[in-house]
């Protein structure tokens, strides 16, 4: 977690884009990205200039001789500020988008970006405030830059493409990934999902004594091979997909800060037809497919076309909230699972396409549970209800786990950031509760309960918590009417006196 300076140095590099003429967040944040992307390069030459030395290798890892004035370290420590700016919009940025198309998948998706600060000024403060920054803290490095994400939201701009950091955790806790799985978001954005995924596998099985994941039933999947095994959970495991190049510039970004160097991310529709086409072995499950997605959709979108048919043959819709949960499903491997944020509109629409899509889910699949969101979790949608929907591919349901959370305690953006280990943690313990049977979860009026996939096929496959949710209804006692009347007639008789009084004051 970064201190109170950090915090500080962050807010002030953000003032000073805000204030120095780039007033669109997702701008500051690229622009910020850049450089520090920039200063993270020199850091590396560095530290592979340190390691040379002890061996016979060349000196020149990311930087040729002919480059050396490429170099973060030497640049920006140029007197003046218009030569900076210069040799940073021609000679820099362009190097940098070769260097990270050889090294990073960040390279990708700068192919075509510029420079966007005009102003020498404010370049020379970026850079200032960035040399502050703990980038050689590796530890800190990803939270750093979750709390720069995190401007997204508090800026008031594009905040639908940020899910709460409590939202995320618990999701991923609830689905629990292991080392050997791999991981996908159809909707990405800046991949907080994958990020969030990556953190659950390093904290809980980067160490031998920590609990060991079984992979086919046999073989023992402990924390050293994790360790062991670590550059290929980095390359191989993590796949996000959105058609927003600027998402996918952040999302690259942000899984580099955490140890994924060269996630799988591609700019694409997943509900348009070239998906399959150009990802057949990821978008069939039946094919390769994912063992895990997480995800938070758009909500209320509508497409006027080129869906692929495959989706089309379960619901007969255009509303990307339904054919997101078809897409998900057909894209898992057989007993693979799924937490997807969706809004109150797929859990109690009365089309057919909404129909058939629960219909669906619940008889064609093992819907695992429904969690009520409270309300406001999403800013960019005031007022609008979701939920989480947890769900394993395959089989058939027979119960399905709801929890009620009306409250996260959290509904302060700042204090999400600063106490995520706290979010929501109710949830969990009571769906792993659910999950082991510890306790039957009859009581409907409870905040965690079950219903059966019976009594929901005879609700129409409605899954708003609101329709299953018993109420205690207390007996509230009152008093005879003569009693309340009496007492009104008194009063009236007291108010008459004290008007009488007051009159004869201001005679």
């Amino acid at each position: 977690m970064i201190n109170n300076q950090v915090k500080n140095d962050i807010d002030r590099l953000w003032l000073d884009c805000a204030t120095g003429g780039v007033s669109n967040s997702l701008i500051i944040i690229e622009q910020i990205s850049f450089l520090i992307f920039a200063r993270l390069l020199d850091m590396e030459e560095a530290q592979h200039e340190r390691n040379a030395l002890r061996s016979d290798e060349s000196p020149h890892h990311l930087f040729r001789v002919d480059q050396q004035t490429l170099r973060w370290q030497n640049w920006s420590r140029m007197s003046d500020g218009e030569d900076m700016l210069k040799f940073v919009r021609d000679e820099v940025f362009p190097h940098l988008r070769i260097l990270g198309g050889k090294k990073f998948t960040f390279g990708e998706y700068i192919k075509n970006v510029s420079l966007q600060i005009s102003k020498s000024s404010l370049l020379v403060s970026m850079v200032e405030q960035i040399e502050k920054l703990p980038l050689g803290n590796a530890d800190i490095q990803g939270d750093l830059y979750e709390y720069l994400l995190s401007k997204l939201t508090t800026a008031g701009i594009h905040g639908q493409f940020r899910t709460p950091r409590h939202i995320i955790k618990l999701m991923v806790e609830l689905i629990d990934p292991k080392p050997f799985e791999t991981i996908g978001d159809l909707a990405c954005g800046t991949a907080g999902f994958l990020v969030a995924a990556m953190e659950h596998l390093r904290k809980a099985y980067a160490k031998p004594e920590l609990a060991e994941a079984l992979e086919g039933g046999s073989n023992n999947y402990s924390g050293e091979q994790f360790e062991y095994n670590q550059a290929h959970i980095r390359h191989g495991r993590f796949h996000g997909f959105d058609f927003d190049a600027t998402m996918l510039r952040l999302a690259a970004m942000n899984l580099m800060l955490h140890g994924v160097e060269n996630p799988d991310l591609h700019y694409i529709d997943t509900l348009s037809k070239e998906f399959p086409e150009k990802f057949p072995e990821i978008a069939d499950g039946e094919k390769g497919g994912l063992d895990i997605i997480l995800s938070n959709p758009p909500f209320k979108g509508t497409l006027a076309e080129d869906v692929h048919p495959s989706l089309l043959k379960i619901v007969q819709t255009k509303k990307s909230e339904l054919l997101f949960i078809v897409l998900v499903l057909h894209m898992l491997k057989s007993g693979g699972r799924s937490a997807i944020v969706v809004s109150d509109g797929v859990l109690l629409g009365s089309s057919k396409a909404h129909l058939a899509a629960r219909e669906y889910l619940l008889d064609h699949n093992r819907l695992e549970g429904v969690i009520s969101l409270p309300c406001g979790i999403f800013r960019s949608f005031a007022g609008l209800s979701t939920a989480i929907l947890v769900f394993t591919k395959g089989g058939c349901t027979q119960d399905v786990f709801f929890y009620d959370a009306q409250d996260d305690g959290f509904l302060d953006e700042e204090k999400c950031l600063e106490h995520t280990d706290e979010d929501l943690s109710d949830v969990l313990i009571q769906y792993r509760c659910y999950r082991s049977g510890e306790s039957d979860f009859s009581d409907r009026t409870a905040k965690a309960f079950k219903v059966s996939a019976a009594d929901i096929r005879a609700h129409n496959f409605e899954l708003s918590i609101r329709r299953y949710r018993g109420i205690n209804h207390q007996e509230v006692k009152c008093e005879e009417p003569k009693v309340i009347l009496a007492r009104m007639q008194a009063l009236e008789i007291e108010i008459q006196r004290d008007m009488i009084e007051l009159e004869a004051m201001l005679r």
